[in-house]
């Protein structure tokens, strides 16, 4: 660790001072080196990498460098080699002075560990100085008189190098009145002193001039000299002498320029030129020379330069009084300088990083920083800060070494640059601070998945967009910087009616913009539920996802459906009848039309758009009921044509038409001469069925008669009842409701039971119409007896009618339809409620054996036909309060086994009552009772 100095001499003793060398550096724990001063640029000083356990190669991959506080770079490191080599000439002199061992500290920082290794180099003097005195030639003045032993000092000569290179000898010329005396020091300084052997004469010689010579040990030996003359003068037997033997003086450091610090004095008791005394510095420092300024006469000292405690911390000095005669008295300056807090502390970033990624742990070290202060004492102790509200914290190494460490982990994302501001203070009054400035960035790292302001969007778009139009957009934050915050957005896997999502919508990787793939369809999708997800860049990835809910607006893109009447697919002809009794507000018929939009797209008016007789029937707005507007009249045609146009209120409004045939006829023989004359037979085999038909019907017809004699001839019976019922106010009272029955119900029982017959020339596609029975109106229930009406229909009761005839039901917002409520297909139902007809031989079987049954229960003043209101179950369909709901499906045909012929229900078409009024029910509770 240390290496050899070679010396021309003392080699034993060398390695023995270098044997204790190692001994002591290894109890120190440092490395030191020594190197001769004066020697040549890259010399060699150290095997540093050695000693630090490194490989020559390493010294450069792990930054290995010197730190020095506040020089010129003495040293440096040669890479290839390892070893510690010289920066330049060194001068022992110019770095150390007179110190006796001169020692060159500085610091190997290993950089990749932040680790400091103390180094100490010891220059070793070289004999590279001559003594020297400050003068050329002194001068003194000798009286005649002066005694031998008589001493005199002499200025003493000054050599820079130290040991046996500084001055060691003087010798003085040879001369018979002087000789040389060298005096050794407390300090071990020499001090020459020339001493006068025997008297002089001044008459024999007037003036000695001697040479004092000043010899170092150094080899080869270097010297130097000085003149000395000696005037002898005339007799002056009292020398000046100094009040003080030493004088001393303590004053501040920033004491001001020409201050009077001290004053000597000394006297001499001669009198005239021997008594003026006068003052001059003596063997004195030249620097403190040109510091300090001194009064010959009167012995005043002050400062000419200021005085800096960091350099001297006593300035010593030696003044000389001498009186006009040459004698000559010393005294000794002692000024002691008081250190002020005038030198702000040092500061200096040895090592610093100036990027960490955010996820570093604690306790890493940022900085390594060197702090002084020139001041000593308080003045000189230093702390070092940084401010409070920072995540790290200072703390103190070796020597007056510091680092900056991390207190806790970073985050980029609340701060990413931080200007740290490192601040020494002194301790002196007043205190001094030194500032620096660390600038730090924090890297990113991924640690902040991508964000959504919220957690679920929605959004309306209308039905029938264009393909590949934008519909919305997500867009999603993240708090990361660069790829860590470059977001890419997606859609979740997902299915909707059996098609994958990527089928329905893509999203912009890059802007979150949501794409339509088709154009959507209300009736079909209403809404669209959806995961929108956002990545971000980073390594690895992170993700946030948001639910998306899309949902559709209708649009008015599908105009109303006719769902009754509906002709059949087999070519027969539906015609709807109206008698030619029919008061005005009689219920023909009912327009049944549904509307796949929804909302006000699907509210649906009705109206007349074109009759073959204008006037002759009204179509409600809302209802779609086709009623008679006036009475009918025998001018009146057959056949009637009539144009029912449906209308939705979307924008802009769709509709459809549907064209009704009514055919106006009193008794069904006149509906099937008239519908005979129109088409005639060419089949044989349709002419048989149509026979049969009629037949039938005749029948049927044979039986109501029957029942309206029968029911006649009970009413007769109990006139004289009835008689005095009517004596008494016209009321009848106590009667039974099943006992009589009014004119008007008798005509509506006959209108009701009236049969027609529509028949084409084609007997196979004729259609054959049952209309059922209506008891509301026919029987007069037990509460109107009991009430004491009159036995004919009273004008109230015809207005309540006529009001019955004018209300309205109103719209049904439900316009839907459920699976079940919708007309289906032939057959799939058995003739049930719903009102779906038969459509095998057992069904007509049994519709035929109801319809003969009715016609015996009528005579009775029953029927088990149909409940409610009307028969077989259908009235109430075509009631004010008629819903969608109850829509049959009037499709269907109804076949005769036997016959080609098909029966089709024209059931309540021409019932113009309302079943569900007050009369009715009380009818109805009648009825029953009578049953």
């Amino acid at each position: 660790m240390a290496i050899w100095v070679k010396l021309p001499c003392c080699s034993g003793l060398v390695l023995l001072f270098l044997f204790l060398g190692l001994l002591l550096e290894a109890w120190a724990g440092k490395i030191r080196y020594s190197v001769p001063e004066e020697t040549d640029k890259d010399s060699f000083v150290g095997n540093i990498a050695k000693d630090l356990g490194l490989q020559p190669q390493e010294l450069a991959e792990r930054g290995v460098r010197i730190v020095s506080r506040g020089r010129t770079q003495l040293f440096a490191l040669n890479p290839r080699s390892g070893s510690l080599v010289t920066a330049g000439r060194i001068d022992r002199e110019e770095l150390c002075a007179q110190s006796e061992r001169c020692l060159v500290s500085f610091n190997i920082l290993v950089e990749d560990k932040m680790k400091l290794f103390p180094v100490e180099v010891e220059i070793i003097d070289i004999n590279d100085n001559t003594p020297q005195f400050q003068l050329e030639e002194v001068e003194f003045k000798m009286n005649e008189i002066t005694t031998p032993g008589t001493r005199i000092p002499l200025p003493f000569g000054q050599d820079l190098d130290v040991g046996m290179n500084s001055l060691q000898s003087y010798q003085l010329s040879s001369n018979a009145h002087f000789s040389l005396d060298v005096q050794q020091g407390a300090d071990g300084s020499q001090h020459p002193e020339m001493v006068l052997q025997s008297p002089l004469d001044r008459e024999k010689e007037a003036f000695h001039h001697l040479l004092l010579t000043a010899s170092d040990g150094g080899n080869p030996i270097h010297s130097g000299t000085l003149r000395i003359h000696v005037q002898v003068v005339d007799a002056n037997d009292n020398p000046p002498a100094f009040t003080q033997a030493e004088y001393h003086m303590s004053v501040p450091e920033n004491v001001p320029l020409g201050t009077r610090l001290l004053t000597v004095k000394a006297t001499d008791p001669d009198e005239g030129a021997n008594g003026e005394v006068t003052y001059s510095f003596h063997n004195i420092d030249q620097k403190i020379a040109q510091i300090f300024l001194l009064d010959s006469y009167t012995g005043e000292i002050s400062n000419k330069e200021p005085l800096d405690f960091e350099e001297y911390e006593i300035y010593p000095m030696e003044i000389q009084a001498q009186d006009g005669a040459g004698l000559m008295a010393r005294t000794k300056v002692q000024i002691k300088v008081l250190d002020i807090n005038d030198n702000a502390p040092e500061v200096t970033v040895t090592s610093v990083t100036t990027a960490v990624p955010e996820n570093f742990p604690p306790e890493t070290i940022i900085a390594l920083i060197s702090v002084h202060d020139q001041d000593s004492g308080e003045n000189g102790h230093i702390t070092c800060s940084i401010p409070g509200n920072l995540p790290f914290k200072v703390e103190k190494l070796v020597d007056n070494y510091y680092r900056l460490v991390t207190e806790r982990t970073l985050d980029r994302e609340l701060t990413s640059r931080y200007n740290i501001t490192v601040t020494a203070t002194d301790q002196g009054i007043p205190t001094l601070s030194t500032e620096t400035y660390i600038s730090l960035q924090v890297t990113d790292i991924n640690d902040n998945p991508p964000a959504f302001p919220k957690d679920s969007y929605f959004t309306y778009i209308p039905e029938n967009n264009p393909r590949g139009a934008s519909i919305f957009s997500v867009t999603a934050h993240d708090a990361d910087s660069d790829e860590n915050s470059r977001v890419t957005y997606s859609l979740a896997e997902d299915t909707f009616l059996g098609a994958p999502l990527s089928s329905y919508l893509s999203i912009n990787s890059d802007t979150g913009v949501l794409y339509a793939l088709r154009s959507f369809d209300y009736e079909q999708l209403q809404e669209l539920q959806l995961r929108v997800t956002a990545h971000d860049s980073g390594d690895p990835p992170l993700s946030s996802n948001v639910s998306l809910s899309i949902f559709l607006l209708d649009q008015n893109d599908n105009a109303p459906e006719i769902l009754y009447p509906t002709f059949p697919n087999d070519g027969s002809t539906g015609v709807e009848l109206a008698p030619r009794s029919a008061e005005p507000g009689y219920l023909v018929t009912k327009v049944v039309a549904v509307d796949r939009d929804s909302g006000q797209n699907a509210w649906l008016s009705y109206r007349l758009l074109k009759a073959s007789e204008p006037g002759l029937f009204s179509v409600g707005l809302h209802t779609g009921e086709v009623r008679t507007a006036r009475a009918l009249l025998d001018r009146d045609a057959l056949k009637q044509s009539l144009v029912v146009a449906v209308q939705d209120h979307g924008q802009p409004p769709l509709s459809a038409t549907v064209t009704l045939t009514v055919a106006v006829a009193d008794s069904i023989p006149d509906v099937l001469a008239d519908l005979g004359s129109l088409e005639p037979s060419t089949n044989p085999d349709d002419s048989s069925l149509t026979l049969y038909l009629v037949v039938a019907v005749a029948a049927v017809s044979c039986v109501f008669l029957a029942f309206v004699i029968v029911l006649l001839a009970l009413r007769l019976r109990r006139w004289h009842t009835s008689r005095l019922l009517q004596s008494s106010e016209g009321g009848l009272v106590g009667v039974p409701a099943s006992h009589f029955v009014g004119v008007d119900g008798v005509r509506a029982f006959l209108q009701t039971y009236s049969h027609e017959v529509s028949l084409t020339a084609d007997s196979g596609k004729s259609h054959l119409i049952f209309p059922q029975p209506n008891y509301a109106d026919t029987l007069i229930s037990q509460e109107s007896c009991e009430k004491s009406e009159p036995l004919l229909v009273t004008q109230d009761l015809l207005e309540d009618k006529k009001e019955t005839f004018s209300q309205q039901a109103p719209p049904n917002t439900d316009w839907r339809f459920s699976q079940a409520q919708r007309p289906s297909t032939s057959g799939s139902q058995n003739g049930d409620e719903t009102g779906t007809w038969p459509n095998n031989q057992f069904d007509t079987e049994m519709l035929q054996a109801m319809i003969l049954a009715s016609a015996s229960e009528a005579a009775d003043g029953s029927s088990t036909l149909g409940g409610g209101a009307g028969t077989m179950g259908l009235s109430a369909r075509y009631g004010p309060q008629f819903t969608l709901q109850h829509v049959p499906d009037y499709r269907q045909n109804v076949y005769i086994p036997g016959s080609n012929a098909t029966l089709t229900n024209a059931a309540g078409k021409r019932d113009g009552k309302a079943p569900a009024g007050g009369n009715g029910n009380k009818k109805k509770s009648g009825k029953k009772e009578k049953k």
